[in-house]
């Protein structure tokens, strides 16, 4: 439906909607009268004379009382001035039926009828409040709609802004974790640190542009997953042994970037053992039909090397949470596992949004 935009910024039918609806419930209203009385020129004639009461007073209604006092809670005001409303209708209508129509304003009743008729009375206003009911009912029902549409948008507002800016709380959070690592790596005088800042410059293009997009190949993100271990290889040698399967076709899945890595970060974080033993971490990735389903492992050392963990390292996992919940409502599975032995992750999520 067509909308304009009156100054507040809220929306209203389009005036030609309006003429529309009016001539075709005129004609309606025409067609029917001079089909029953057989008298089509008597029936315009009644027709011309009742509408523009009709519109006045659906007009006054929907657009005044309603929101005026409905929407306000003032339940008596709104039935004193709907009354006072339907009989200056009765009374502006067989009058102007009387002087400008027939003098019988009632030619449904056997014989003359008087503008003090209760029953005359009873009968014109419920035929009135049916057109009052018929049009604020469209009117109710627009309003509504149009309600629903912007809440959605809001909705969809929120969403977006939300994810940009969890996308955005997790670049700093990951660039810490790695200049720590490098800053481990120049404590001890390492000559890898040079190649740490060449890996680092790599995983920056991915986490400064990548991060933009809201959906990247499951294949690039496993890529920079490999090269984020590289770089720990670097720092940690032949200590650290990880595992990397993929089963199922992932050429086709994309998912929102960064939302792996902070569990590969978690298994250093709880994975490095003080006594300079292997660190053990095994990820596998397989896709079946309709989700993919990631699992992520490592063995929790008798005591581990707290040497270099931040206190504000948790983000990265509450981050990933939220951003689950905003990409994949009710939709995904995240099981976290933190016992004496193993760290274990498994994440589903459907294949395609």
């Amino acid at each position: 439906m067509r909308k304009i935009s009156n100054k507040k910024g809220e929306y209203e039918i389009a005036l030609s909607y309006h003429f529309l609806f009016w001539i075709g419930y005129f004609l309606i209203n025409f067609i029917r009268w001079g089909a029953y009385y057989d008298d089509f020129y008597y029936s315009l004639k009644s027709n011309l004379v009742e509408f523009p009461i009709h519109i006045v007073i659906s007009y006054f209604h929907a657009y005044y009382l309603i929101p005026k006092f409905i929407a306000k809670k003032k339940y008596g005001l709104y039935l004193f001035l709907l009354s006072m409303s339907l009989v200056f209708m009765y009374y502006a209508k067989t009058i102007l039926t009387f002087n400008f129509v027939n003098t019988d304003v009632w030619p449904e009743a056997v014989g003359y009828t008087s503008t003090n008729n209760v029953l005359h009375f009873v009968t014109v206003v419920i035929g009135e409040l049916y057109v009052i009911g018929f049009t604020t009912a469209i009117k109710l029902t627009y309003d509504w709609i149009n309600s629903r549409d912007r809440n959605l948008q809001l909705e969809k507002i929120n969403l977006e802004t939300e994810i940009k800016y969890l996308r955005a709380q997790i670049q700093p959070h990951f660039f810490f974790n790695t200049l720590n690592n490098l800053y481990a790596l120049t404590l001890d005088k390492s000559d890898k640190a040079p190649e740490v800042v060449l890996k680092l410059s790599e995983l920056m293009q991915y986490v400064i542009y990548e991060t933009k997009k809201h959906r990247i190949p499951l294949s690039d993100d496993i890529s920079y997953i490999e090269n984020y271990l590289e770089l720990e290889r670097l720092r940690y040698g032949d200590r650290l042994k990880y595992n990397l399967e993929i089963s199922g076709d992932i050429d086709s899945v994309n998912i929102p970037p960064l939302l792996i890595l902070p569990f590969i970060e978690n298994c250093f974080k709880h994975g490095i053992s003080a006594d300079n033993s292997d660190i053990k971490i095994t990820i596998e990735f397989f896709t079946d039909e309709t989700d993919l389903s990631i699992k992520i492992k490592n063995p929790i050392p008798a005591v581990v090397d707290k040497r270099f963990r931040q206190e504000n390292e948790g983000i990265g996992i509450t981050n990933i949470e939220k951003r689950l919940k905003l990409n994949y409502p009710g939709k995904h599975k995240l099981e976290i596992k933190l016992d004496d032995e193993n760290y274990f992750v498994h994440l589903k999520i459907p294949k395609n949004k």
